[in-house]
């Protein structure tokens, strides 16, 4: 497979090595400095991009995709108030796969702790006059492995715990508050 790489940091990196491994070409990387370059012609011999660029820049970048028929593997998060501009796309043929996650752990953590927690507040075995919270905890780079990084009040939710909080709105209809 011909891959498109938009987004040329950590993750692209990651992708990049990890797809020659797998014996995929990469055919295209791009990123800031070169954003021009995401045009029909660099794009006629690829046959998917990933895309995990900012979210200032992904929605023009799928758009540009879509244009040339381009499907499009999205890790980008920070973008979903224009999700319905994709959507639209969509519906118009466009193929698109967006995670804010692709963690195996993760999207097990979802599938298993959103049922126990839901089951859990359905059951009232939270008392009626608590409201069960989600603390989110981000680790730091490799050099700092034994410390863990709270996140201060105030500060952006990662995507992680907003999902978790949608998919629990989406079972027992109450948004679960996140703290940070």
């Amino acid at each position: 497979m011909n891959i498109a790489l938009i987004g040329y940091g950590k993750m692209g990196k990651v992708i990049e090595r990890i797809a020659k491994e797998r014996g995929h070409s990469i055919g295209l990387i791009i990123d800031q400095d070169n954003l021009n370059d995401l045009n029909e012609e660099n794009l006629q011999n690829i046959d998917v991009a990933i895309e995990f660029s900012t979210p200032e820049v992904a929605v023009a970048n799928y758009k540009c995709c879509f244009q040339y028929n381009m499907p499009v593997v999205s890790g980008t998060t920070g973008w979903l108030q224009h999700k319905s501009e994709v959507e639209e796309e969509c519906a118009k043929g466009a193929r698109f796969f967006y995670a804010s996650n692709f963690s195996l752990g993760v999207n097990l953590f979802f599938a298993k702790s959103l049922k126990i927690t839901v089951r859990a507040l359905k059951k009232r075995i939270i008392r009626k006059n608590l409201m069960p919270q989600v603390v989110q905890q981000l680790r730091l780079p490799k050099e700092f492995w034994k410390r863990i990084l709270i996140w201060k009040i105030g500060k952006t939710p990662q995507p992680t715990s907003l999902i978790f909080c949608q998919l629990s709105q989406k079972e027992r209809g109450k948004w679960l508050e996140i703290i940070a």
